[in-house]
């Protein structure tokens, strides 16, 4: 399979711009470029209401899509090594889930390693879910059909939460996971190291700002989800699991689908094999990357009985 015209268009462009790999900046130089990636003139997804709300200590941005509630409602989590990214800058995203899937999106603000280390991130992210469950009545939210998702490592979180509260949650959205922070078992750690956007030193780097010196184990299941037991991931809500050809993390949600079929969850994944990693989220330049979405809002239709 060969790498998507438009990917390679992105690489190419990110090669022109001269923007640097993670692991050869600091954090605070990694946010900055992030960020001036990102286009000010995108034009925005049309929702009823934004709402900017503190879920018990974690800033989270509130989608409400048009129409009459109560509505589904999907905890969106969002990618960034746990380092960079926030809730503003995945707007276009959210925006567009919360208008396809027609259901709120609730944008979790967890905090950033390494100011922030483990736990934190999944802290947040837990506390942001039981908050939206909480107070799903005042958000105009139907207890009963709450998903969670994200990408990256924003899939990573949400893989955490939907074990910690598998009976809450009716879906879960994972977007080339990180499951694991051992990369050494995972073919595409070595097979896509390099040259396609998530290079596997830049993981290193940020597996690296994220731990730390916390003392973590790599098996425990808050820190690599993939090594719950069977009897926890038997209990988990079914899953959408998408995954891209050209990403050292490939590996990782083809690894995560598996066990959770073996242990009898109801798994769709969705594979791009022509993709890079950050492509769900590029859907202005990388038609799958809208294609995806698009496919992402049905399935979420399909599960909350709106199709």
């Amino acid at each position: 399979m060969e790498l998507d015209g438009a990917a390679k268009a992105v690489l190419d462009a990110l090669v022109r711009f001269g923007i640097p790999a993670f692991e050869d900046t600091t954090p605070e130089n990694a946010r900055a470029a992030y960020a001036a990636l990102r286009n000010p003139n995108l034009p925005l997804t049309d929702v009823a209401e934004v709402r900017d709300l503190d879920a018990d200590g974690v800033p989270v941005k509130v989608f409400v899509p048009e129409g009459t509630g109560p509505f589904p409602a999907l905890v969106w989590i969002h990618g960034g090594g746990w380092v960079i990214g926030s809730a503003t800058q995945s707007e276009p995203l959210t925006r567009e889930l919360a208008h396809l899937a027609g259901c709120v999106v609730v944008s979790v603000d967890y905090r950033l390693a390494p100011e922030h280390r483990y736990p934190a991130a999944s802290d947040d992210a837990l506390a942001a879910t039981r908050w939206t469950i909480a107070n799903a009545a005042s958000l105009g939210i139907d207890l009963g059909r709450v998903a969670v998702g994200g990408d990256s490592a924003g899939g990573h979180l949400a893989a955490i939460v939907a074990q910690a509260m598998p009976t809450d949650l009716a879906h879960q959205v994972l977007v080339y996971p990180v499951v694991d922070m051992d990369w050494s078992p995972y073919p595409s750690s070595v097979e896509n190291a390099h040259g396609f956007l998530l290079h596997t030193a830049s993981m290193t780097w940020f597996r690296e700002h994220y731990l730390g010196a916390t003392g973590a184990s790599w098996t425990d299941p808050t820190v690599s989800p993939i090594h719950a037991a069977d009897e926890v991931l038997a209990t988990v809500p079914p899953a959408t699991v998408i995954t891209a050809g050209f990403d050292p993390l490939r590996d990782h949600g083809s690894a995560y689908a598996e066990r959770l079929r073996r242990n009898g969850v109801d798994v769709v994944h969705d594979h791009y094999a022509a993709q890079i990693h950050g492509f769900f989220g590029m859907g202005a330049a990388i038609p799958d990357g809208a294609t995806a979405v698009a496919r992402t809002a049905r399935r979420l239709r399909e599960v909350f009985g709106t199709a």
